[in-house]
């Protein structure tokens, strides 16, 4: 007798539905999975069998076949697993098939039945809101996940008994809904301030001119100088995510399995600081089933980059592309998967490999050559693309024992998003929302400087040898500076500061 099941399957980020058809017929007992499965599918058989005899159900002693279709669609994971259990059940005639037709299933299966919550729920509900089928049983681990989205039936289970009992008469429960209480909120309250950090008066502001145009930004000093402190409390000056933000960032991380159970929603923005150690793959996604990496799990927050040189060349060189057009796209031989990848890149990196070449209070004892290969593991190209480099000093005694308190993320931030709106406003109609996403004909309309900031900008360009990258950049930096200070025409002294982020190109080449 063959049965039928509906059930979801994930493709990058998009979720697509999968028909698991189940035939049980005379024959050697066995279970043939086909479908283009992959290894934990086709462990499944051995999930279903335990879970299927230790609910109290009778496990056939007949060929059971079990096809996944789209055939040509390469499947993984653990979640087709109570679609799996529940065929079977309506192959042997212990639970009625058309009761399976109106719902679709999701869930990993435990050896004694119960049901485990499996990643993609978002996505998966996201693709169902937008189709005829709208009742989704899901583990009981993913309910608020899928509860976020709108006009969705969710139906909830904690083990295969109890899911049977409910297809025997769902009018015994009601779907789930978010209360008004539960519905998630967005937080700007977080455990870092920058009021606790002391001194570093031009990295402080350096940092707001990054997040207020959305910057890419490299810090460059001794160790211990408060690279990485200044670089955690990035997050807390952005601006406050809106809900479709939210739910962009919440699937590609339901996606990629590393969404928090007890909660389903990020209402905060993300900052991943991968190890040195990270592969290129890890880094930016991919695998023979794509799946996204730290650059797109760090989507509409910070990348930080602790130690830039000790990444392999790899890695770094794999950025170019994200970095320039916020995605990436990752090809394989049937098909091209496009994972989102706006990010600001934050990295932090000593000077030279003892990390004293610009401390004034200790000898640096490293030999040009090798201050030359560490500092050469970064390629112009990909320091072209990072619009901030600022050296960041051994902070002083008197401001390390200053009892007063610095400047709060709070009040930065409503500079921050005050910024932001003039952007948006001047951006609204271009598909972008911020200055370091303006190309070639985006800044020649709206980066107009004065003849003074204009003859500064040559003599700086012409000395420093900067590239014509690196001139769009310094023209970005200045026209969100101007911004801070609500002016329209860009001056002499915010193209003076512009410049003044970029005499790293310079020492880093000395």
């Amino acid at each position: 007798m063959i049965s039928k099941t509906n059930s979801f399957g994930l493709l990058g980020l998009e979720a697509y539905p999968v028909e698991i058809e189940i035939d049980v017929a005379k024959g050697l007992p066995t279970v043939t999975l086909v479908g283009l499965t992959d290894t934990a599918i086709k462990e499944s058989r051995e999930r279903v069998r335990s879970a299927i005899k230790n609910s109290g159900f009778k496990w056939p002693s007949q060929r059971i076949t079990v096809n996944l279709a789209p055939s040509d669609i390469k499947k993984e994971g653990a979640c087709f697993d109570l679609a799996i259990a529940l065929g079977i059940l309506a192959s042997t005639g212990q639970i009625n098939g058309e009761l399976l037709k109106d719902y679709a299933f999701l869930g990993e299966l435990s050896l004694n039945g119960q049901i485990r919550p499996v990643r993609g729920v978002l996505a998966i509900s996201l693709a169902m809101a937008n189709s005829p089928q709208n009742n989704l049983v899901l583990p009981a681990g993913n309910t608020k996940e899928a509860g976020i989205v709108p006009n969705l039936s969710i139906w909830p289970q904690s083990n295969l008994k109890e899911t049977v009992q409910f297809l025997s008469d769902p009018l015994l429960k009601r779907p789930f809904r978010l209360t008004p209480e539960q519905i998630p909120e967005f937080n700007t309250n977080y455990d870092l301030d920058f009021s606790e950090v002391k001194g570093q008066y031009f990295a402080k502001r350096a940092l707001e001119v990054a997040v207020s145009g959305g910057h890419n930004i490299v810090l460059i000093g001794p160790p211990g100088s408060g690279k990485t402190m200044l670089a955690k409390r990035i997050p807390t000056i952005m601006p406050g995510l809106t809900l479709t933000e939210a739910l962009e960032i919440t699937k590609i991380h339901s996606v990629a399995g590393t969404l928090l159970r007890k909660d389903g929603f990020i209402g905060t923005r993300p900052f991943r600081s991968p190890h040195h150690s990270i592969s290129d793959i890890a880094l930016i996604g991919g695998g023979s089933l794509p799946k996204p990496g730290e650059i797109s799990l760090a989507h509409y927050g910070v990348l930080f980059l602790d130690e830039l040189p000790e990444f392999s060349r790899k890695a770094l060189e794999a950025l170019r592309q994200p970095l320039e057009d916020n995605l990436i796209c990752i090809s394989r031989i049937k098909r091209t998967i496009i994972f989102p990848a706006c990010f600001i890149l934050a990295a932090a990196l000593n000077p030279c490999p003892c990390g004293n070449y610009f401390n004034p209070q200790k000898t640096c004892h490293c030999h040009p050559s090798k201050i030359k290969n560490y500092l050469g593991k970064i390629s112009g190209p990909l320091l072209d693309r990072i619009d901030i480099h600022i050296e960041v000093p051994q902070v002083k005694y008197r401001e390390l024992s200053d009892t007063k308190d610095a400047e709060s993320s709070k009040v930065i931030r409503q500079r921050v998003e005050n910024t932001r709106a003039i952007q948006q406003e001047r951006f609204k109609s271009t598909g972008i929302f911020c200055n370091a996403q303006m190309h070639s004909k985006l800044i020649k309309e709206h980066c107009i400087l004065e003849k003074e900031a204009q003859e500064l900008l040559r003599m700086a360009i012409s000395e420093l040898g900067l590239s014509a990258r690196a001139y769009d950049k310094i023209l970005k930096v200045a026209r969100t500076i101007a911004d801070l200070g609500q002016k329209e025409i860009i001056s002499q002294e915010h193209i003076a500061e512009a410049i003044q982020y970029r005499t790293l190109d310079r020492k880093l080449r000395e």
